[in-house]
């Protein structure tokens, strides 16, 4: 099946000047060795028109913690926190990111895609309402589950996040909601700190919030667990319309920074399940968002697995 990949690297808008890890290169040798291989075939390269997504982004972002991020990048650069870079043109491939995150979910529900991948920079599950964090500056992911409620008024999103990092901005953005599920698997104790068990939801909210916090060196076999065991029957239970992937490959054994044990065929198995409950539920509809990862390698063969079970009928 044709799988839709927007490739948004912006390495020419977002890219730092010395050895931080998020950088380019992680997502452009995998999408590179992707479009060499067996896959490309079955890949359509997308190219998002320009969309009004503002009214969208301000619901997920402060306005004004976004112009501070402008600011920044107007004044030559500089650090949201200790991690989190801005460039002179971050604002702007922040922009686009998200703004991608938007037209993808329109291509899809509009029935013009059935799955897409969007391999875009910077990152953003950890960016809250008010402030970046953790590499990230938009939360794309809330912004497209956002997308699909206010303009698609679906009322059951499923948000599943595999990335190794809790993600802490996004879960904060639906705590308090029931038209959006948030699922994340992620290593606990661990950055940013949140992510407990208890962590449920509150108020309409209150257990559409689902952690699942694993302890260091989880491998296949303790993530395919819980996914059999917790995520599936919890997604079964909640029927989604649409399923959103927050699709970061830093659990994966060779990454540099996860401290976990999953190899690319663990990603490949939860993708398939993730695969066979949407053609059940939501006639196949998934968007997938590349997260983490800081492994070129261990990127590559995540990827390249992953894309290979979405674009499974």
């Amino acid at each position: 099946m044709m799988i839709g990949l927007i490739p948004l690297i912006q390495e020419d808008l977002h890219d730092p000047e010395y050895g931080h890890p998020e950088n380019s290169i992680r997502i452009k040798i995998p999408l590179d060795f992707l479009l060499s291989s067996d896959l490309k075939a079955e890949l359509k390269i997308l190219e998002p028109e320009p969309v009004e997504a503002s009214d969208i982004i301000y619901r997920i972002h402060n306005p004004h913690y976004l112009g501070q991020v402008k600011t920044v990048a107007e004044s030559g650069g500089g650090f949201l926190d200790g991690d989190t870079f801005v460039t002179p043109g971050t604002y702007q491939a922040a922009w686009q990111t998200a703004e991608a995150s938007v037209w993808a979910v329109r291509e899809i529900l509009s029935q013009r895609q059935k799955r897409i991948f969007l391999a875009g920079r910077p990152p953003g599950h950890h960016a809250e309402q008010n402030f970046g964090m953790g590499f990230c500056i938009i939360n794309n992911t809330a912004v497209a589950a956002e997308t699909a409620v206010v303009e698609f008024g679906l009322k059951r999103v499923a948000i599943i996040d595999w990335d190794v990092h809790h993600g802490n901005g996004t879960q904060h953005t639906f705590y308090e909601r029931d038209d959006v599920l948030f699922v994340s698997l992620h290593r606990f104790p661990f950055y940013p700190g949140s992510g407990a068990s208890a962590e449920r939801g509150e108020g309409k909210g209150l257990n559409y919030t689902l952690n699942i916090p694993l302890p260091a060196g989880s491998d296949d076999e303790i993530y395919l667990g819980e996914f059999v065991k917790r995520v599936i029957p919890r997604l079964i239970e909640y029927r989604p319309e649409f399923i959103i992937i927050t699709s970061g490959f830093d659990a994966h054994k060779e990454d540099p920074l996860g401290g976990m044990r999953a190899t690319e065929e663990g990603f490949a198995l939860m993708t398939r399940r993730l695969v066979s409950l949407a053609n059940e539920y939501c006639e196949g509809r998934i968007l997938s968002l590349f997260e983490g990862g800081y492994s070129p390698q261990g990127n590559t063969v995540s990827l390249y697995q992953h894309i290979k079970e979405l674009q499974k009928n």
